[in-house]
């Protein structure tokens, strides 16, 4: 922190200015302090090239937003310390949507001030740096200029890194992409803003061929992708039929992953489903029902667990997604801890119930109420066919059997 740093100094109250740049130069004489009005602001921020401004609120608060958006319009990265003379919460908080890095009282002690202007400049300087460095990834094709998204052409050796060094083994990789008949007409622009303000800052997401986009999330699971999903949707708003494949990443290249979730995408592309997922493997837990003691309770139990968090839930969740716009007038809940998917009207009221009694089965119960409601019924299905696939054919046959007798 031996660098000179230029310093711009923005009050209208010059007595306070004054002050303020004597107690920056005497305690970080390096510095170059520049003092300015508000009405020559913007020229001295274009003259002096500031590392950091110390912005005085000025009397009239609509101007000191106004300004702080003009200086980031400027300069994107310019750090900026609100400097206020009371504190207003309502005020700090449009600030800091204006782009404002930090705030501190214009009367606190000259300590709390430099060691502000510090950290700031210590921040504006990493800030440059992440800037040179993402301009090269632009300049050498392994970032798109346009979207900020990773390339197409590095994709591989980016998500595999981040697979390989974060050792990961829980994820959902994703490829979404317009359908069939909105391809001519999505916006582009409007689908990466609404990428980018859907996933969170430890998710990739690049650019695949033909409008595809890939996008890895760590650490979550097919419920939270639906979540995902669901914000892209919203964000972008009406006019926006959105097809996906979705996969786990366990044990994965980026290679298989591509592959698998290309041919999910392709299945919902030419079907009615808005997005497919890549069945769940259960090798592992399934070798252990061919390996294990008919009468080791312990480990049945830690598979049918097992198979609630991977296949079940995400299952629930998908198909209550699914039918809450085809059943009209139709309640749909899902609990899966509690093994149950219910759907109730005013006419029909009807339940499916997963138990497990134990070892190596579950038992699916399934209960009607209402007038001319199908008989119940019961079915009784092992754990190594306890599938997504399986699981999805149960639960709408139950769900056809209530249409038939809510109509």
């Amino acid at each position: 922190m031996n660098k000179k740093n230029n310093i711009l100094l923005i009050s209208d109250n010059e007595k306070l200015s004054e002050s303020l740049a004597s107690k920056i130069i005497l305690l970080r004489n390096t510095d170059c302090v520049v003092t300015s009005n508000y009405k020559n602001a913007l020229r001295n921020l274009s003259i002096l090239i500031p590392d950091i401004v110390l912005l005085h609120e000025n009397v009239s608060k609509e101007q000191t937003i106004d300004i702080i958006s003009e200086f980031k319009n400027e300069k994107k990265n310019l750090s900026i310390i609100l400097l206020v003379d009371r504190y207003d919460s309502e005020f700090i908080l449009k600030a800091y949507d204006a782009g404002i890095t930090d705030f501190c009282v214009s009367s606190a002690d000259d300590f709390e001030l430099v060691i502000r202007v510090i950290n700031n400049i210590k921040t504006a300087l990493i800030k440059n740096e992440l800037s040179r460095n993402n301009k090269l990834l632009i300049q050498t094709g392994i970032i798109d200029e346009l979207s900020g998204f990773y390339g197409y052409k590095f994709c591989r050796e980016v998500f595999d890194n981040e697979i390989n060094t974060q050792m990961l083994d829980e994820g959902v990789f994703m490829i979404l992409s317009p359908s069939q008949e909105s391809k001519d007409s999505f916006s582009y622009d409007r689908t990466c803003e609404a990428i980018k303000n859907s996933v969170r800052k430890d998710d990739i997401v690049s650019l695949g061929k033909g409008a595809k986009f890939y996008i890895l999330l760590p650490k979550t699971n097919f419920e939270g992708a639906f979540v995902v999903l669901n914000k892209i949707k919203e964000y972008y708003g009406e006019g926006f039929p959105l097809k996906a494949g979705i996969s786990n990443i366990y044990k994965k290249t980026f290679d298989e992953l591509e592959q698998e979730t290309l041919k999910a995408l392709s299945e919902a592309m030419y079907s009615q489903n808005e997005y497919v997922m890549v069945e769940s493997k259960e090798e592992t837990l399934d070798s252990w029902l061919e390996e294990a003691n008919e009468k080791n309770y312990k480990i049945f139990k830690q598979i049918f667990n097992k198979k609630m968090e991977k296949v079940i839930a995400p299952v629930f969740f998908r198909l209550q997604k699914t039918y809450e716009e085809k059943l009209l007038d139709t309640k749909i809940e899902q609990y899966p801890e509690e093994g149950i998917f219910h759907l109730k009207n005013k006419k029909q009221d009807s339940k499916l119930r997963i138990i497990y009694p134990g070892f190596a089965k579950i038992i699916i119960q399934i209960t009607h109420e209402g007038f001319d409601s199908p008989e119940n019924s019961e079915i009784s299905l092992p754990l190594t066919h306890v599938t997504q696939k399986e699981l999805i054919k149960i639960i709408e046959d139950f769900i056809k059997q209530f249409k038939l007798t809510s109509i």
